[in-house]
């Protein structure tokens, strides 16, 4: 019961700070936007007395029918939820307030990151705010290793260009773009970003000493077997996982030991597994 409580709070705080984005920063600077809530400012700026809430709680209808068959019930409980709260926070805090424009550039950075962080919210409990999220959801299903904030940018564009047609400036539809970009990337720093960790590969001629350097630091490690290109020589390749602030203390290791070995670090888009995350019920 708390678990889910604690979904919904973090659910409706991400859809009120996505309404607050798009009311203060996307609206009254009329940055064309994608998804079910571009084209209810599309709508609603050919027929002023609509509302953006409401016109997006109408166009989102089939699309949660289509989220329910292929997503479940779960998906469309939450999200359903989500979609109301965003939809409505749009029109309640326009009602209650309305924002003047501002420099266009700040708009489109804000906003984006606004957005951003409220559909990141929402998409870590399980939900969406319906519209082209579900969209990107069922993308997913077909496209499971795609980042999901890359996949919502994908009907976004179409409405995005639509609405710089409505609008008659091809800025509204530039600076879409922009936004659109920022709000997928900070999107998915909200999903996956947060886990700063690295993945590295070890050569080393002395890769016994380094094996105990590296569990003595409680770090995994994989030995692989290598061979040069060149010499022929047999060689350990070793494989380590590690945050990104134990990347000095491993270095410093690695020059004690053999200053020549070849340390070569990636960036780990998600670790799963004993001292990193853990597998959740319903992955993003």
């Amino acid at each position: 019961m708390a678990q889910k409580v604690r979904s919904c709070g973090i659910i409706t705080l991400g859809a009120v700070i996505y309404a607050l984005a798009f009311d203060w920063f996307v609206a009254p600077n009329q940055i064309a936007m994608g998804g079910v809530t571009g084209l209810a400012q599309i709508v609603n700026a050919l027929v002023p007395v609509l509302p953006v809430g409401v016109l997006s709680i109408l166009v989102n209808v089939p699309l949660f029918l289509a989220g329910w068959r292929l997503l479940g019930g779960r998906l469309l409980v939450s999200s359903l939820y989500a979609m109301a709260v965003s939809s409505l926070a749009i029109d309640v805090i326009a009602w209650m307030h309305t924002f003047p424009p501002m420099d266009p550039i700040l708009a489109t950075l804000y906003g984006g990151a606004g957005m951003g962080v409220g559909l990141g919210l929402v998409f870590s409990q399980g939900a969406t705010t319906g519209g082209t999220d579900i969209i990107g959801k069922l993308l997913k299903l077909n496209s499971p290793w795609l980042p999901i904030g890359k996949l919502v940018m994908i009907p976004d564009m179409v409405v995005v260009i639509l609405a710089a047609v409505v609008f008659g400036t091809v800025n509204a539809a530039l600076y879409g773009l922009i936004q659109m970009y920022l709000l997928s990337k900070v999107m998915d720093m909200i999903l996956y970003g947060w886990d700063t960790s690295r993945v590295a590969y070890i050569i080393t001629d002395r890769w016994e000493e380094t094996v105990q350097g590296l569990l003595d630091m409680n770090r995994g490690v994989t030995l692989l077997q290598g061979k040069g290109a060149y010499t022929g020589a047999e060689k350990q390749v070793l494989l380590v996982a590690f945050r990104q602030r134990e990347i000095v203390p491993i270095k410093r290791m690695l020059r004690e030991i053999d200053p020549k070995a070849f340390f070569i670090v990636c960036d780990a888009h998600e670790i799963l597994g004993e001292g990193f995350g853990d597998y959740q019920k319903e992955e993003i």
